[in-house]
Parts: structure tokens; sequence; C-alpha cells
């Protein structure tokens, strides 16, 4: 029998045909399938749902579309994402055990398109142009809405009329002192008036309220104030009946409540805020008390709850109902009904409704038997409220509201909480106490969640709030809105007065609750502005803790450090420059603020104070003795990093001797100014005139990076963005 040899292998170095493939480079790198079975078994083993992620890639999606400049961008974007599902179900195509990975990221391609396309064209609809320049205009108008604000001794008028210059139809919003308004001037009242329009404004400075975008959204094309009369014209032929009932609610509860336990009182029964005193008004803010004087979330599931409770124990007295229905099934319907016409009464404002969805949604799970309490009941209703509203995710009361939700719902999931609330023989003592210190730290967990937004809105850091709300939820919950309800249905028939006494017990004790935490020091506490970089690496930190299960949760620690950490690392901004060029700030003088002027407006100090994160008095720049002031110019000399830089700043629009100008331009590093400035006037660095600034908008300048910031860098070709007017 003949002998059988191996076949001769050619070793590497031997070359031959085989040689070729044993030194192909690639051959000693992760092959793309071992990254696909990685990925699969990762979302195995961390309990992967799908469902919350797609709200967020529908929320990313949106947030494409303001974070991109132009159409073009966002086309390129949806092309990219459809390119990318394209070439997942190309590349992963026979293989049957990647459908979960497959599903997940054709679905993501899907969604993040979906959401820019979704706020694209709802700012297509809704959106409308402002008006070209401010000026004064004889209106001929119909009433769309009215907000009533006796706080601030105005009323609030939503008008629609016709802009002669373009014979287009156009939304206006008018402020209408106390004295000048009339109880006829309602929804649908037609009335002749002449007010003071102006283009709806640009924030200030970067990172402030952007009104004109907002605006945009809401359908403004100008906002202003009446001159003179206002004349009726056409009396409203019909009511708008929840509009009326919502003031005579509002009214008739302050009737029964003197002072601002009233006003307090009336915005949990009516959502009318209108009445608030300035002073209650910061203490509830400074406090971390004020998200309960907006109808949301506490007060909605107040109101769904006690229909809830009554309806299970009243209608559970009656043995024939109780064998032939569902008790829950009704009861959850007719919490419903109460939640929606609550939401209606007070006026159906996004955070009420995105609140009443909520709740609906916990109110479905309950009667189908199912977990109320679960992230994918938080991503039903934030999808729900992105799809109608989608323009809501840059609001602070949005990212405020799911950011809480999404913190109690991680930590009611989490095993040791649930074992640390587990039922067991033991005392009603030690029970509360452990229902008490869960409440106590969720309250911290709220906190520390809702930072980040905070900071990036609103520029400031409150300290006690965890401690505030741990009492003021309870009490608000559990005793004054049950007790509002009984003595709005007392006086029906006329039993009322002893609750509103309890009422307004009830309410003095959460003011005295919010005055006290507001006046410890450092309750509040200004802060430098967060960039929007920073706050999205903190939220997608907190997110992934939030979505994952297991161990790697725990990999949300990372942005997270890293995003405290470049908020740390974000320098204060050395010059802010307001968008008229009026008003500038200095920072790093003194622990005060250097301002050019003292001015009027209180909105433009406290933009300037937010944003230098100081909360010190503020000094005039010609009381400062290292300025030179004269009639028209300041000149100062700034000191960063070894380095020195002469700023120029123009205080009037007075004429000036354009040679002596030019000169003082050639010596100056920044120059500002409210007025145009000629040509011959040449810094060494900025030149932020009239010119710059319409084009830019409000500018911050950093000198030690030599950065400068304005607001028309974060805009884009958006709608409500002009730059230089038409």
């Amino acid at each position: 029998m003949a002998t059988q040899t191996a076949p001769e292998v050619p070793h590497p170095g031997a070359g031959g045909p085989g040689d070729a493939a044993v030194q192909r480079p690639w051959r000693k790198r992760l092959r793309l399938s071992s990254l696909g079975d990685a990925g699969e078994a990762f979302l195995a083993r961390s309990g992967f749902d799908r469902g919350p992620w797609l709200t967020v890639g529908f929320a990313a999606g949106i947030g494409s579309w303001f974070l991109l400049d132009s159409a073009l961008q966002w086309l390129g974007f949806v092309a990219l994402c459809m390119l990318s599902a394209m070439a997942a179900v190309a590349l992963w195509r026979g293989r049957d055990d990647r459908v979960r990975l497959l599903v997940t990221a054709v679905s993501l391609c899907i969604v993040l398109p979906a959401g820019l396309t979704t706020i694209w064209v709802r700012s297509e609809m809704v959106g409308a142009p402002a008006i070209a320049f401010a000026r004064a205009a004889q209106l001929d108008a119909r009433i769309l809405e009215r907000d009533e604000q006796p706080a601030e001794g105005r009323v609030r008028l939503v008008l629609a009329v016709r802009e002669a210059e373009r014979a287009r139809a156009m939304k206006v919003r008018v402020n209408v002192p106390l004295g000048k308004d009339s109880a006829t001037f309602t929804e649908g009242a037609r009335i002749r008036l002449r007010a003071r329009l102006m283009p709806p404004a640009s924030p200030i400075l970067p990172g402030t309220y952007d009104f004109a975008r907002a605006a945009w959204f809401e359908g403004f094309a100008a906002t202003g104030s009446l001159i003179g009369d206002i004349e009726l014209v056409e009396p409203a032929t019909q009511d708008d009946a929840l509009a009326l009932a919502q003031r005579r609610l509002s009214a008739h509860v302050r009737e029964r409540l003197d002072g601002s336990p009233g006003t307090i009182a009336a915005a949990f029964a009516s959502g009318d805020r209108g009445s608030i005193a300035e002073g209650d008004d910061a203490a509830m803010r400074d406090s971390g008390l004020y998200h309960l004087l907006s109808i949301s979330g506490v007060h909605v599931s107040a109101v769904i709850a006690a229909a809830f409770f009554l309806a299970m124990k009243l209608l559970g007295a009656w043995p024939w109902l109780v064998l032939r229905v569902r008790l829950p099934l009704v009861a959850a319907g007719i919490g419903a009904f109460a939640g929606i016409g609550y939401t209606l009464l007070t006026g159906a404002e996004v955070p009420t409704v995105r609140s009443c969805i909520g709740a609906l949604l916990v109110l479905l799970a309950i009667a189908l038997g199912r977990e109320p309490l679960s992230m994918r009941m938080v991503a039903v209703a934030a999808f729900a409220v992105l799809l109608l509203w989608p323009e809501a995710l840059v609001g602070p009361s949005f990212q405020m509201s799911f950011s809480a939700v999404i913190a109690i719902v991680a930590l009611s999931g989490a095993g040791w909480v649930k074992r640390f609330l587990a039922a067991r023989e033991e005392s009603w003592l030690a029970r509360t106490g452990r229902r008490v210190a869960i409440l106590f730290l969720t309250g911290l967990l709220i906190e520390f969640a809702l930072m980040p937004v905070v900071l990036f809105h609103f520029h400031r850091a409150g300290f006690y709030g965890a401690f505030a709300n741990v009492v003021g939820i309870p009490l608000v919950t559990f005793v004054t809105m049950p007790l509002l309800a009984l003595a709005l249905m007392l006086d029906l028939v006329g039993l009322g007065q002893p609750v509103w006494w309890l009422v307004g017990q009830s309410l003095d004790l959460l003011l005295a609750l919010a005055r006290f935490v507001a006046e410890q020091p450092g309750a509040v506490q200004l802060m430098p502005q967060m960039r929007l970089g920073t706050l999205l690496v903190m939220l997608a930190g907190l997110l992934w803790i939030a979505l994952w299960r297991g161990r790697v949760r725990a990999w949300g620690l990372v942005p997270v450090v890293l995003g405290v950490g470049m908020f740390l690392a974000t320098p204060k901004a050395d010059l802010l420059i307001t968008r008229d060029g009026r008003h500038l700030g200095i920072v790093g003088e003194d622990e005060r603020l250097l301002v050019l002027r003292e001015s009027r407006s209180s909105y433009a100090r406290d933009n300037l104070l937010e944003m230098a994160g100081s909360d010190g008095a503020v000094i005039p720049l010609d009381r400062w003795p290292q300025a030179r002031c004269t009639p028209e110019f300041c000149t100062i000399t700034l000191r960063r990093r070894e380095r020195v830089w002469h700023v120029l700043i123009g205080r009037n629009r007075q004429m000036v001797e354009e040679r002596a100008l030019a000169a003082a331009c050639d010596r100056a590093h920044i120059v500002v100014a409210d007025r145009f400035l000629p040509r011959s006037c040449r810094p060494l660095w900025l030149k932020a005139d009239r010119r710059f600034l319409e084009r830019e908008g409000g500018t911050l300048v950093y000198l030690a990076d030599g950065e400068v910031r304005t607001v028309a860098q974060s805009q884009g070709t958006h709608g409500w963005w002009r730059g230089t007017p038409d």
C-alpha cells in the first residue's frame, strides 16, 4: 500500500500563492463580525430596552435641527441616517443571531431623521417672520387671548391683526396697563388701538433666554405696549367658556383668601400666576419650590390620585357594581376624566399637558395590571409631547420635568430601594422613617439630576432645594390640594369658609418655608454659564446611568465626571456686551461687576450679573478709579495673563471729531460702541460697534484665551434669527 504524505505547506516567508493571504495586515484587526457579536452580547446581558432609547434618538434628531445651521445641513443629516440604515441592513443580512442589534441600529437611523423632520415641519407651519423694525402702528385687531397679570400692573392681549405693508395676517402681543383695561376686552372682541411694536428680541447675551425663538414657535410677529386708549369696535359674540371659567375660578379663590395665600391658591386652582407678588415668586424660586407654582406633575397627579382613590372607595361600597365591573378600570376612567378637566381648566399649557399625558399612561398601566412606573411609560409620554411640541425639547420646562421623572423612576426601580421599602413586621415609626429617608434621597437625586439644566438655563445653583421639597411636596400634594378641592366643593352649598382657613394656613406654612430656605446663607449661588457641550456630556452620562441596568450603568459616571470637569474649567467672560451695545459688564477687576452705566432696566442688569456669576452690587465705570471717562468715551486698561488690553467704550451717540476718534482707536485693542463707527476707527483686535452687534448680537469676550462668542454663532439660518435687520 502506498504511503501518503501530508501536503507541504509553504512557509510565510518562502513565497508562493498563499503568502499574500498570510501577510494581509487586516487579518490582525478585529473583524466587523466580531464587533457585531460583541455588541449583540452586550445588549443581551445589559437588559437593553429599545423603547426609551428610541425616544432619546427622536429627541436627538430634534436637537440636531437646532444645532445645525442650514437646510443643506439638515438634508445632509437625513441622507446620512438613511444611508447608515441601508448599510446596517446590508452588513447584517442573513445573520439571525444579531436581530436585536440590527433592529436597534436601523430604528435609531430612522427616528433620528424623523425627529429632525418633525421640528422642521413644525417650524415651517407655525413660525411667523418678525416685523422688520420697531414702529408705532394703528391696529384694528381681534383678541385671541387675554392674560391678566395684576402683580405686574398689566393685562397681556394676544391680537390678530393685518400688517399694512405686506398685507399679511399676523399675531402680536400687546401689554395693556390695568387702568386702560376693560372687562369687555375678552377673546373674540374686536378693538382698535395704537401700539408701539418691535420685533421679538434675540438673546441679550450668548446663553441667555432666546425670546425670539420662543416667539417664533408661538407665532408672534411682534410684541409691544399700548399708546393711548383702546376703542371697543365689536364685543365678543361668544365667550371662550374655558378662559372665562378659568378667570372666574381665579377671582373666586382670591375673594376667599386674601394676600399671598390667595394668589398661590389661585395658581393651584386655575393656573393663574399673574397675581403672585414678586417677593413670593423670588422666594419660591430661590428655595427650589418654584416648580410648585407651575401646574405640572405634582398638581395633576394629586387631582388624578384623589379622583381615583375616591372612586375606588365610593364605588367599592356598591356590591352590585363590584360584582359586575372591574373597579380599577372604572376608577382609572374617572381619574382620567378629572385629570383632563383640570388640565383644560388651568389653560392646557405644555407642562400641564405633558404631566397629564404621563399620568394617563400610569392610569392605563394600572387598569391593565402593568407596572405603572417604568422607563417605557416615561419614554411614551416624552415621545408624545415631542411629537406635538418638538420645540419644547430646548426649553427648561421639558428638560427639568423629564429629568426629575427619569430620576424618580430609575431610583424606584433599583433593587436595593425595593428591598428597603419592602413590607415587613415593624412599628409604624420605623416604616414612616424608611419612607421619609427615601423621600429625602429622592429629593437629593432630583436636585443632582436637575443641576446641569438649571446651571445652563438660569446660571444659578440652589443648595437647599432637597430639604425644602421634602416638606413642600407632601404639604402641597396631601394637604393643600385636597383641602382646596374640598373648599371649592363646599362653596357650592355655602359651607367652604372653615376649609378655606385651613387652605390659607397650609399656604402660609409653604411660603414661610420658602422664605426661610431662600434667606439662608448660600441658598442660591450665581454661577458662570455652562456651555452647551458641557450640558450634553453630562446629560448623556445621566441618561446612560438611568436607562441601563447592572454594572454597565457605572460607565455613565465617566461623562458625568468629565462634564463636571469641563464646567469647572469654563472661564468667565471678561467683557459682556449686550446686543444693543448700550450695556457692558467688565468681570475680574473687583468682586463686583463694572458696568458702563446704571440702567433703569433690571432685565439688562440681572442678565449681566447672571452671566458674570456675580450676586454683588454693580459699579458704574465712571466711578472706577482705574477708568478714565469723558462725556463721550471711557477707557480702561485690563491685565490678563501678563498681557495688557486697552478698551475704548462709547457712552453716547454724540458726534466726535473723526481724527481724534481714529487716533484713540489705533491705541485700543477693543472698541465698543452703540453707534456706527467710521472705517477709520481700526482697533488692534475687536471693533464691536453697532454694525458688528446688529450682525452678531450680544457678545462675550474672553481675553485670556483670545476668544469671542456671539449670539449669531449659535443661530444659523433659523427663521427667528435675522442678523442685520431688513
